[in-house]
């Protein structure tokens, strides 16, 4: 930023004050100071601020941190949407060739500036919906040549666009039409990920996390392990699937080799959430896809209740359609009977810390950088209980101290 921001909100009041508080923002798109309006008014008299944004009456938010997406495809799979409804299930479709493999079709043949235009489009919704960080992974390439155009995409939308990305390399998604397990898990660890870090140390890539399909009829939790080690060998965070179609124990080799994040989790063991628990894993939630695939819902009030951090993500693809985190917020909230209050950590400070960024986002501190949406209404929980109606509700966004969305006076 050129100039210092003031964000001042008349709401809440302490009952013991009279003013509201505000947010400066300094000149690095960090938070420089928070406090009430009497105290600030007073500190920085003498500072001259080019954008003042009035919030009088509103509510301030960290920006929401979508913990999981796949937003680099091409095509669509509407007509799996039809047959799942009839009854088809996720790996019904998967093994007679649709699913991921026709998704993977459609992005090979895809250029990469289509791919870059459709992923800018999805961001720029994510971003009106309140996500300023994305976990964004590739996935739908499978053959080193289209993960890396996939990775060079999220690349150039990092450097490009005022959102954050975390970046995640997911050649596992699937085991390559032709292929298998055995020989994908070798081309991986041999191959695919040297090459991934060769062009990340150029500077023409950045990734930041590995995941793995870990599940039955795709990765085995011992093939996981393989892969999610030699990222990790790298200095990638292992954020990977586990227990999303049954129980292999994939949590629990997840705890064991230090995972930041497994996602999905609806089969989890209690002895899953026992080791998650100890080792500090995140569990990053996608109540998105448990509802349309119809699976149970993970075991969450014993994951809370054992000490799990518990984030949760959209889980945005072509199987799970969805670009508002709000929305995910009110099925979190209904379908997986959490608090108002522990969703709203789910989206923030917990997602931060599913992608190791909770020292610098997830939450309105001196320091941190300012992410921050506003909430036109008496309060924050406005933002989940009016199902489908973030975008009118929220007023503001702003993004690394920039304001990226402001919605219009009426």
């Amino acid at each position: 930023m050129k100039s210092l921001a003031v964000l001042e909100s008349r709401l809440p009041k302490d009952a013991n004050r009279r003013d509201g508080l505000s947010v400066v923002v300094d000149r690095t798109g960090n938070i420089h100071d928070i406090g009430y309006d009497s105290d600030l008014d007073g500190k920085y008299t003498e500072q001259d601020f080019d954008h003042i944004v009035d919030a009088t009456g509103q509510c301030v938010i960290p920006g929401l941190i979508d913990g999981h997406t796949h937003p680099v495809w091409a095509g669509d799979r509407v007509n799996e949407f039809s047959m799942k409804l009839a009854g088809a299930t996720y790996m019904d479709i998967h093994k007679a060739g649709g699913g991921i493999y026709s998704t993977v079709t459609s992005t090979h043949l895809a250029t990469e500036e289509q791919l870059y235009s459709s992923l800018v489009q999805r961001l720029q919704t994510m971003l009106q919906n309140g996500s300023t960080t994305i976990e964004a992974k590739s996935g739908y390439g499978l053959d080193l040549e289209n993960e890396l155009k996939i990775l060079r995409v999220l690349h150039r939308a990092q450097k490009e666009g005022p959102w954050n990305l975390s970046i995640t390399y997911c050649g596992a998604h699937a085991v390559p039409k032709g292929s298998s397990a055995e020989v994908a898990v070798k081309d991986i660890v041999e191959h695919h990920l040297n090459a991934v870090m060769e062009e990340t140390k150029a500077g023409r890539l950045t990734v930041d996390n590995v995941d793995v399909f870990c599940e039955t009829g795709v990765f085995t939790v011992e093939q996981a392990k393989a892969i999610l080690r030699k990222g990790q060998s790298f200095g990638l965070n292992a954020n990977f699937h586990a227990e999303e179609l049954s129980y292999l124990g994939g949590a629990e080799m997840g705890a064991a080799i230090g995972s930041k994040a497994i996602s999905h989790l609806e089969y989890i063991s209690p002895e899953g959430i026992a080791a998650i628990a100890q080792s500090g894993t995140v569990a990053t939630l996608l109540p998105t896809t448990a509802f349309q695939m119809r699976l149970p819902a993970p075991p969450v009030r014993r994951m809370i209740e054992q000490g799990v951090a518990v984030a949760i993500g959209s889980d945005f693809n072509p199987n799970a359609h969805c670009l508002s985190m709000p929305v995910v917020m009110y099925l979190a909230a209904v379908t997986f009977h959490m608090s108002l209050e522990e969703v709203l950590a789910a989206s923030t400070i917990n997602a931060a810390a599913s992608l190791n960024l909770a020292d610098s986002r997830g939450s309105l501190e001196i320091g941190k950088v300012a992410d921050m949406v506003l909430i036109d209404s008496p309060s924050w929980e406005h933002l989940i209980y009016q199902l489908g109606n973030a975008t009118k509700l929220i007023s503001t966004v702003i993004s690394k101290g920039f304001v990226v969305r402001a919605r219009k006076k009426e």
